[in-house]
């Protein structure tokens, strides 16, 4: 009897909108299969930026250490679960798209965290990384206390970056830099300002027939993100890899008004042995 209780309260986790989260737009209206169409075509956009970055970020990553790539590679599982989670509304999918980010942060503070801003008590990354995890797993188990509020919890993150990223500009005079920094927080300040406005004003949107906040903020982050990182990872290379004397450009070209922010290496440890 145990068992087929637990099935069925498994097939519920399951099952559409078996979530407590439902966002502003229209539910089936485009497809009975898919329950809010356009946050579902919106989260493919990180199938798109997501290869772009992995390929803009391999010389710096190959230099630095491989592992960067984990967190475009997880922005992909990002995209998968949030397409999930809007197409079925389901409870499952809610808890793989928000964890899935969590553990995106949890990587990027593990390889980009400052090390001037480590705890007293920690003097090296490794350990620094082992503490991240334990509190990503910690605060994965927790999230399941309270679900509705993982969202919310997962955007303060965004203000505590927003944070050390001022404290690193603070004194910065290379205007290339500046700009995207610029750049960086503004996107991220117009992506969280779609996501309120989406789960706060939707009434208001509902009148102007215009429900598709979410779906915007979806195109919106993982374009943030891709400049954002950029920027932390620049940073870190300046840090942690000074001798390859880093630098920034666009791609596809840096004369381009707009484009993808990678870092350039202009000398390797490769060259380093040569000279």
């Amino acid at each position: 009897m145990g068992g087929v209780y637990s099935s069925e309260k498994m097939a519920r986790v399951f099952s559409y909108e078996s979530s407590d989260v439902d966002w502003c737009e229209d539910n089936y209206k485009h497809s009975e299969n898919v329950a809010e169409y356009f946050n579902t075509m919106s989260s493919f956009i990180f199938f798109i930026i997501s290869p772009i970055m992995l390929y803009l970020f391999h010389p710096y990553a190959k230099e630095r250490h491989l592992a960067i790539h984990l967190v475009w590679i997880m922005m992909i599982f990002v995209g998968i679960f949030s397409a999930y989670f809007h197409m079925t509304l389901s409870f499952m999918g809610q808890m793989l798209d928000e964890l899935s980010i969590l553990w995106v942060l949890a990587v990027g503070y593990s390889m980009w965290f400052p090390r001037k801003l480590f705890p007293f008590f920690i003097k090296d990354r490794y350990k620094f990384s082992g503490l991240i995890i334990v509190a990503t797993i910690i605060t994965t188990a927790s999230s399941f206390v309270k679900p509705t509020a993982n969202a919310y919890a997962l955007n303060f993150f965004g203000i505590h970056i927003l944070y050390v990223v001022i404290q690193e500009m603070r004194g910065c005079t290379d205007q290339k830099l500046l700009q995207l920094a610029r750049l960086s927080i503004g996107l991220w300040l117009l992506a969280i300002s779609c996501w309120i406005s989406d789960r706060f004003g939707c009434s208001f949107w509902q009148r102007l027939g215009f429900c598709y906040m979410h779906g915007i903020w979806h195109i919106l982050i993982v374009i943030a993100v891709a400049y954002a990182t950029t920027l932390v990872a620049y940073l870190d290379a300046n840090y942690e890899i000074p001798y390859s004397l880093p630098g920034l450009q666009y791609w596809p070209s840096d004369k381009w008004p707009v484009g993808f922010p990678q870092i350039v290496l202009k000398a390797t440890t490769k060259t380093q042995k040569r000279c």
